[in-house]
């Protein structure tokens, strides 16, 4: 499977997760569907974003670094309108779902053939 396509499936699975556990607080039972959506949708930008990068970057730490940064920022914005109290409930599923994003596209997703470098293609200048 293709690392943008992993960051996209696990990150629509880890986001509807994220978005269901606020069942268990009675601050957001009132708007849990909007919960639901909205973390799932962060979920999947998270994981797009974290996907692609990963296909370009080929590094654990940088894809580790990359899930983190785009997780928290997506979170953030999120929280910006949360209800007040909220802020941390928010912010560290996203930067954590956006890190187990971040490595799993590195360590599981598989490499996009046709991204190879000049010197690897056949009859390529070496440098």
């Amino acid at each position: 499977m293709s690392k943008p396509l992993l960051g996209l499936l696990l990150g629509a699975a880890l986001g509807l997760a994220d978005g269901i556990t606020g069942l268990f607080s009675p601050a957001v039972s009132a708007m849990i569907a909007r919960v639901i959506v909205v973390t799932t949708i962060k979920g999947v930008i998270t994981g797009i974003v974290v996907g692609l990068i990963a296909r370009r970057l080929r590094s654990l730490v940088l894809g580790i670094l990359a899930g983190l940064v785009t997780g928290f920022s997506l979170s953030y914005l999120v929280a910006l309108s949360a209800p007040p109290g909220l802020y941390w409930d928010i912010v560290l599923p996203g930067a954590v779902l956006g890190v187990i994003v971040g490595f799993a596209t590195q360590r599981f997703g598989r490499a996009n053939e046709k991204l190879k470098t000049v010197s690897e293609e056949p009859g390529g200048a070496s440098c």
